[in-house]
Parts: structure tokens; C-alpha cells; sequence
């Protein structure tokens, strides 16, 4: 990006966490972006706001923020029922914008917000983490190149040890969607396409095993009606074979809140592992030896571009960042981010299609009803 080139104008919808941890830390060390506006319902966390991310422009109100003119973009960390409309109204005033998954509480929804992104011409990008962990991006070239030959199985563990009492929106289905199908195993469902491509049919189940009917200081509060497990079982396009399990009730699987992830493939020349808690570092093994560590060579641990400095930082967190880098990346080469809408519309509509197969008890045919992707 040239010196004298005006840095992309970015703004944070929703001032929580999500934002606090991934997002504004990557606009921070991207030279190629701002951090300008700032806008979420609680007048006290945007106060905090105002002092931790050294900010001014504070609103309580997304469409002040979708009709300045001096904006360019949008970061959605907001509560999924509320994507929808923040999205719509982005792309219609020509804002790019990069959302939080799930983007919407169904397939319906999330199409809309696609197809309004699309028609105006903005960038649009789906906040899929983890397919920008080294782990993942070396597991993906092994996958690719044909180093693990035919692709066979692909199988993937996401088990927290989370407390049982209330999610708050999380926990209610006309405000998040689902539970942890929505919120966790939609993740695995997008980097497992990624890696062996489109699902041709699945069956599915959801649970739930806690009401989840007391806050954190022991007040009542209205049950949650989602799941607390989901699992699926997939056939992929070209004929491998997938099985996804999430929980957070894994009891004994906090590791200091990050609990355990697990995702492997299966081919005919050898196997390889992804582990969260340890992104620089993939498992392989090939026939009569046993899985051993192997470091992920140099040229993964970030995209080439990316302003992360390797080696600085709690592996676990800092590749993160690079959700920004991509989508930055993306508005100043005038192409579409990676993984776009079209990417979590596809997953949405995986995860949807579970649901379907839990209530009808039946597998389900989805090749017909995915998009095409690059």
C-alpha cells in the first residue's frame, strides 16, 4: 500500500471480548487500517472502550455508523440475531464488512445479508478463526499437494469445560440460532470443507443436558431451550468420510479455558492432527509408525504479508490477528476476503441441514443446496 494512500476507516460494532481480543489488536499492528468508530448498546463499556482502545467516536446506534460517509468498514461482534440487519444496512451505505459467525440465526437469513454485500459490491468476510492458525494453513497444504494422499477421513473433537449456569443470549434459539452447533462445531464445519471439500449428505443430532436456569450470582432466569452437544456424520464429495463432535460440558477439559481441539485426516499415504493449544506444531504419521510432532515449516506460521511479528505472543492468540490482515487485504487488492459470505453461507446451511436431520431422524442430501466456492 503506497505512503500517501488514506489508511481503510474502520469501525467495531459490538465492544465485547471478541472484539477486544481478536479484532482491535489486528487493526493495531496492520499500518494499513484505523480504528475509528466504535458502537455497542452498553454506554458503560463504550466509556471503557473510549480509554482501552484509545477511541472518541462512540454511538449507541449501528445505522450512525453505516451512514458515515467517513467510515469504510465494519467489524459485526454482536449477538447473531442482530447480524442480520447490521449487515444489510453496511453493505446498502457501501461499507465492507466483516462479521462474526455464525452471520445469521439460519441459511434464509444469512443468504440475504450475502446477497446485499454481493449487489453492492463491498467486500464481505466470514470470522472464521481458525483456518488462519499455522496448524490449519500447513494441514491444509498437506491436504492440497497430495502429500497425504488420498483423502479418506476426516474427524473433529471441540470439547469445553464450561460452568452450566446461564449464556444469556447465547442460550435461547431467537437470539443465537442453536447452541454449540451454532457457536462451535459451525467453525469445524467451514475449515473441514476447506480441507476435503464440499459435503454431498450428513445425518446429524443435537442435545441439551442443562437447563441452564440460574445466573452466575444464583438468580433465576428463563431456560435455555438449545443444545449443549452436537455432533454430525458427513459424506464429502469426494467420497471421504467426516465425524464432528462438540460439547461444553467436557468435564476436566478447561486448559486454561481454551479445552480441547482435535481435528485429523486421514489419507492413503499418511495422517496429520491439529491441535488448538499447540498452532505451530502439526501431528504425522504414516503406515507402521506412530503420530510424532513435526514444527510448521516457517512459510505458514502467518500469510507473508501479515504484520504479526512470529514469536511474539501466546501462539494460541496472535493468529488471530490475521483476520484482520486478510480482510484488509482483501478491500486494498480490490478482491473478495477468504473465507467470504459464500463460505458461511455454506456452513449455515450445513449446520441448518443438522437440525433438520435431528428432527426427522433421517439423513440429508445437501450437495443440491450449497453454493459454489472457490
Amino acid at each position: 500500500m503506497p505512503s500517501n494512500t488514506p489508511p481503510i476507516r474502520i469501525a467495531i460494532i459490538g465492544a465485547g471480548a471478541v472484539s477486544d481480543y481478536h479484532h482491535v489488536p489486528g487493526i493495531n499492528i496492520d499500518p494499513r487500517c484505523e480504528l475509528v468508530a466504535v458502537c455497542d448498546q452498553s454506554e458503560a463499556l463504550l466509556e471503557q472502550r473510549r480509554s482501552d482502545w484509545g477511541i472518541d467516536y462512540v454511538t449507541t446506534d449501528y445505522n450512525q455508523i453505516c451512514n458515515d460517509p467517513d467510515i469504510d468498514a465494519v467489524i459485526i461482534a454482536t449477538p447473531n440475531f442482530t447480524h442480520h440487519d447490521m449487515s444489510v444496512a453496511a453493505a446498502n451505505n457501501g461499507k465492507h464488512i466483516m462479521c462474526e459467525k455464525p452471520l445469521g440465526l439460519n441459511s434464509e437469513e444469512v443468504r440475504r445479508m450475502r446477497d446485499a454485500a454481493r449487489d453492492a459490491g463491498v467486500v464481505h468476510m466470514t470470522a472464521f478463526t481458525y483456518r488462519f492458525a499455522p496448524s490449519m494453513r500447513y494441514m491444509r497444504h498437506l491436504a492440497k499437494s497430495g502429500e497425504l494422499g488420498e483423502l479418506r477421513h476426516f474427524r473433529s473433537q471441540r470439547f469445553l469445560d464450561w460452568p452450566e449456569t446461564s449464556w444469556a443470549w447465547r442460550q435461547y434459539k431467537k437470539t443465537a440460532g442453536a447452541g454449540d452447533l451454532f457457536d462451535m462445531t459451525i467453525h469445524r464445519i467451514d475449515f473441514a470443507m476447506d480441507l476435503m471439500g464440499p459435503i454431498n449428505k450428513l445425518c446429524g443430532a443435537v442435545a441439551q443436558f442443562t437447563p441452564r436456569d440460574k445466573t452466575v450470582d444464583g438468580q433465576d432466569c428463563e431456560p435455555s431451550d438449545v443444545d449443549d452437544w452436537s455432533a454430525l456424520i458427513g459424506v464429502f464429495d469426494n467420497g471421504s468420510v467426516g465425524v464432528w463432535e462438540g460439547t461444553t460440558l467436557a468435564k476436566g477439559y478447561h486448559k486454561d479455558g481454551f479445552g480441547h481441539e482435535w481435528a485429523e485426516i486421514n489419507g492413503s499415504e499418511a495422517s496429520a492432527v491439529y491441535q488448538l493449544r499447540e498452532p505451530n506444531r502439526i501431528w504425522l504419521g504414516r503406515t507402521g509408525s506412530d503420530l510424532a510432532p513435526v514444527e510448521v515449516p516457517e512459510e505458514f506460521l502467518k500469510p507473508a504479508d501479515s504484520p504479526r511479528v512470529v514469536g511474539e505472543g501466546d501462539p494460541a492468540t496472535v493468529f488471530r490477528y490475521d483476520l484482520v490482515w486478510e480482510f484488509v487485504s482483501a478491500i486494498v487488492e480490490g478482491r473478495q476476503a477468504v473465507p467470504s459470505f459464500d463460505h458461511g453461507l455454506n456452513s449455515q446451511i450445513i449446520a441448518d441441514s443438522v437440525l433438520e436431520s435431528n428432527e426427522n431422524g433421517a439423513w440429508i442430501n445437501v450437495a443440491s443446496r450449497l453454493e459454489p466456492v472457490d
